[in-house]
C-alpha cells in the first residue's frame, strides 16, 4: 500500500513530465488497478511492454524527486502544519511557521 502512496504523490508532482502515453497507461495502472494483462489489451501492446513502459515511468518520476525533492520538501510542511495545530505555544508556532516559509 505504501508503494502505490508514493506512487501517486511522485505521479501528483511529476505526472505532467510523462509523455501522453505514459500518463495514460501509469493512470490506469495505479489510479484503476488494470491488470498488465488489460493494460495490454486495451494500448495493443505486450505484458511485458506494459511492464517495461511501467518501470520506465517508475524510475522517471523517481529521477526527478531526486533531483528536485518537492514530495520530500511537501512532506516536511505538512508536518509542520500538523504540529502547529496541536501546538498552543505561541513562540513555538511562531518558529514552525517560519521554518515553512524558509522551506518555500
Amino acid at each position: 500500500m505504501e508503494k502505490i502512496a508514493r506512487q501517486c504523490m511522485l505521479y501528483d508532482f511529476y505526472g505532467e513530465l510523462l509523455t501522453e502515453h505514459q500518463r495514460r497507461v501509469y493512470e490506469d495502472a495505479v489510479f484503476n488497478d488494470m491488470s498488465l494483462s488489460e493494460l495490454a489489451s486495451e494500448y495493443g501492446i505486450s505484458r511485458q511492454g506494459v511492464h517495461d513502459l511501467m518501470k520506465r515511468c517508475d524510475k522517471t518520476l523517481e529521477e526527478y524527486e531526486s533531483k528536485l525533492q518537492l514530495v520530500a520538501r511537501f512532506g516536511k510542511v505538512k508536518e509542520t502544519v500538523e504540529a502547529i495545530q496541536t501546538c498552543d505555544d505561541l513562540p513555538t508556532i511562531k518558529q514552525m511557521a517560519g521554518e515553512i516559509l524558509e522551506e518555500l
